[in-house]
């Protein structure tokens, strides 16, 4: 699931060695990326090393010994204000560490975390909060509890395991092994931190939502500046040692009304960025929030639009999203081999699931897209692998997953998208997926060829999607494999030439194989969405970027509504009547 605004509430998506006694100093040398100039290696690391060092020796002469260990160090500092109507809400700074060990005991092929049938052996928390002071034979002794932690679980783990594969069918793509080999890296970078005089954005926030206050239609709003420098500390049994750092900022815009039928009315925007520099001016937010105020006021008088099938035209943002929830979850690694998923692309690879002129790449090295800063960017995932540009579809052809350090048959390496909110475990997830289009159109292009769809089709009207809100995907094998894509602007358009019309209450719905060949044609300019996603291993960072899409048929139905009707009185400042208020 992907929603732009993190401090909503996101539903859940779904419902989403061969040798252990070689000794660590046989590891292969490791490789990787030249370390930044001048950057400083941390004590934590040596630390982590010595621990793991030590553990590892003692872990591999147990009667059940462990193949693979891991620790990750993540290092968060966060400057957080919000406001809310004009006044302040919140404004504080914290910082943390997080430490995550990883005992795998097994081998590369079966492991403790294999999952037999229906059921996924469970492990302990995979992570502990730390001190802050770079003190070792503190670190050390946190270190030393939660390996032992770890180990007694995935020992219990691995007996149950081959216990339940002798009673349990294996599917193919459950004979592939549990965790890949990969060549180890080395990287040292500089360490991120942020200096925030929060003063400044404590008067944003309240002016930005006063301004809000003008108009009797917002019945709330809320506007949140976060700032937050990680750092990550990260060696492993292979020979790995990571150090690298990343900073983002993000402002949130919200506001909400209610329509006369107790239907919510949701306004977004967000702006992403991770220089100081970049950071957007009053007359930027300003611009954004006189657009939020007119199509909610807009919005709160359309009329319901019914349940349809017909043509759509989805600008970019919209079009990002709808990849993102129709075509990416689906293509994440670990779908294909968990028997409980509907694997829709298990066996596609080389097939044709999109129409010729289409291709999608997740591109994790991409930083920016244009002018407009990627969420979806990062140098190493949350399993040591380098970040990569991975061709899923080459013009319509499905070539490749998103694949984490848990292989496939045929994908037998990560490729740098295992991913994890801290405190969950790791799974391969989408970073930047990229359309592009070799049919492309201008927008006077589309929108007469939407028209076109319309009359051919003896329909009155098409929709044109202009903006959203987010979305989610069933892709359980016991659910229906079935998308919702939550618009928030939604326009007819008429064949007979009368102007467009704004409606409310829409959800895109539908089924990822018979949606995905629909698409008809694209523009020429791509848009950014970026948000966060909600899956098994978490909230984590994404983008998606697409170009328009015009689609000849996509299913519409009513949105839910709350039953809450709006507020009898008008807000203070314009009631005309009562005293002291507008006259």
């Amino acid at each position: 699931m992907i929603n732009s605004n993190r401090g909503r509430l996101i539903p859940l998506l779904f419902a989403l060695v061969l040798l252990p006694g070689l000794a660590l100093i046989l590891a292969p040398k490791a490789y990787g990326a030249p370390p930044d100039a001048q950057a400083k290696r941390s004590p934590l690391l040596a630390a982590l090393q010595a621990e793991l060092e030590r553990s590892m020796k003692a872990l591999n002469s147990q009667e059940t010994p462990a193949y693979f260990l891991g620790y990750t160090i993540t290092d968060t500092q966060r400057a957080d204000v919000s406001g809310s109507n004009g006044a302040l809400l919140n404004s504080s700074e914290s910082r943390n560490r997080w430490l995550e060990v990883s005992v795998r005991t097994g081998s590369y092929t079966l492991d403790d975390t294999h999952k037999v049938g229906e059921r996924q052996m469970q492990s302990a928390s995979p992570g502990v909060s730390v001190p802050l002071d770079d003190d070792a034979e503190v670190l050390r002794r946190a270190i030393w509890l939660e390996t032992d932690k770890q180990y007694r679980a995935a020992e219990q783990a691995l007996i149950k395991i081959k216990t339940g594969k002798e009673v349990k069918v294996e599917t193919a793509e459950g004979n592939a092994p549990d965790f890949s080999r990969e060549q180890p890296h080395t990287y040292i970078g500089q360490q991120a931190s942020i200096a925030v005089d929060r003063t400044p954005w404590e008067a944003r926030v309240r002016a930005y939502t006063k301004a809000f206050r003008e108009s009797a239609a917002i019945i709330n709003s809320i506007v949140t500046f976060s700032a937050q420098a990680q750092n990550v500390f990260q060696v492993n049994s292979e020979g790995t040692q990571l150090q690298f750092g990343q900073i983002r900022y993000r402002l949130e815009l919200f506001i909400q009304g209610k329509a006369p039928d107790g239907m919510d009315i949701d306004r977004y925007y967000n702006f992403d960025w991770v220089d100081p520099k970049e950071t957007p001016d009053d007359k930027a937010v300003y611009a954004a929030e006189a657009t939020m105020r007119k199509e909610l006021e807009g919005l709160v008088k359309a009329p319901i639009n019914d349940p349809a099938v017909g043509p759509a035209l989805l600008t970019g943002r919209a079009a990002a999203v709808f990849f993102h929830e129709v075509f990416g979850h689906r293509a994440e690694g670990h779908r294909q081999k968990d028997v409980t998923e509907g694997q829709t692309f298990s066996k596609k690879v080389g097939e044709q699931i999109l129409p010729d002129f289409l291709s999608i790449t997740d591109d994790t090295t991409m930083k920016k897209l244009g002018v407009q800063d990627l969420l979806g960017y990062y140098q190493f995932d949350d399993e040591g692998v380098p970040a990569q540009r991975v061709a899923l579809v080459d013009h319509g052809v499905l070539k490749n997953f998103e694949m984490s350090r848990s292989p496939l048959v045929g994908f037998p390496h990560s490729n740098g998208h295992g991913r994890r909110q801290l405190g969950a475990t790791p799974v391969s997830r989408q970073g930047n997926l990229i359309v592009q289009s070799s049919k492309t159109m201008t927008n006077a292009q589309l929108r007469a060829k939407l028209i076109e769809l319309i009359k051919a089709q003896g329909k009155l009207y098409g929709l044109l999607i202009d903006d959203i809100a987010g979305g989610f995907t069933f892709t359980g094998r016991g659910q229906p494999q079935a998308f919702q894509v939550q618009p928030l602007v939604v326009y007819r358009v008429y064949a007979d030439g009368r102007p467009d019309e704004l409606v409310r209450g829409v959800d895109i719905v539908g089924t990822p194989l018979a949606a995905l060949t629909k698409i008809v044609a694209t523009g020429d300019t791509p848009e950014v969405f970026n948000g966060y996603c909600g899956a098994e291993s978490g909230s984590v960072p994404v983008a998606a970027a697409s170009p328009a899409i015009l689609t000849s048929e996509l299913e519409v139905q009513k949105k839910e509504s709350s039953t809450d009707r709006p507020p009898i009185l008008p807000p203070p400042a314009h009631d005309v009547v009562k005293t002291g208020g507008r006259q």
